[in-house]
């Protein structure tokens, strides 16, 4: 039987965060249990800014979930075990717009205090309620590479996120 999520502090975290995002990969989910969209990421951070812990997370407006997070005051971040890899590499090469990425993968929606979504199978999850976005400017890449990133001149709009709550198995 899998262990239930509990409530923790945030600052109690023992994962290596260039790991966990760069490498392990969250979900970003933004809507509500009735009408939510999810996809995967690999490009985030975790944080202290205004006094606040939070959550950066870029999601591209081409994406199917960036509509939700316009919509949403709160997302969440889930993270998961390696035997899930296959739900995140689905969850970041098929569009909701195209597949019901939850009959799809088996993951198991809850709604959290806020009224986000985040999935039961996820290992640590991060509530957050958005505080602040804005969109990358390519004029200010100081590094000319970074143009490599964007093909398609499709920027990233940054959400900045406060940590309402953290659940952890």
């Amino acid at each position: 039987m899998a262990k239930e999520l509990h409530p923790i502090d945030p600052c109690l975290i023992k994962d290596n965060t260039f790991k966990l995002i760069g490498t392990d990969w969250m979900l970003v989910t933004a809507g509500s249990i009735k009408s939510f969209n999810t996809m995967t990421a690999s490009w985030g951070a975790f944080g202290e800014l205004w006094n606040k812990k939070i959550c950066i997370c870029f999601v591209r407006p081409v994406r199917h979930t960036y509509s939700f997070m316009e919509k949403s005051d709160y997302y969440t971040l889930s993270f998961f075990d390696e035997q899930h890899r296959d739900v995140l590499k689905l969850c970041g090469t098929k569009s909701g717009r195209d597949v019901d990425k939850v009959a799809a993968t088996g993951i198991t929606p809850v709604a959290a205090e806020s009224g986000a979504v985040y999935f039961s199978q996820a290992r640590l999850v991060l509530e957050c309620r958005k505080i602040y976005t804005h969109d990358l400017n390519p004029d200010n890449f100081i590094d000319p590479k970074i143009h490599d990133e964007y093909p398609e001149k499709d920027y990233h709009r940054m959400y900045v996120g406060e940590v309402v709550r953290c659940l952890m198995k």
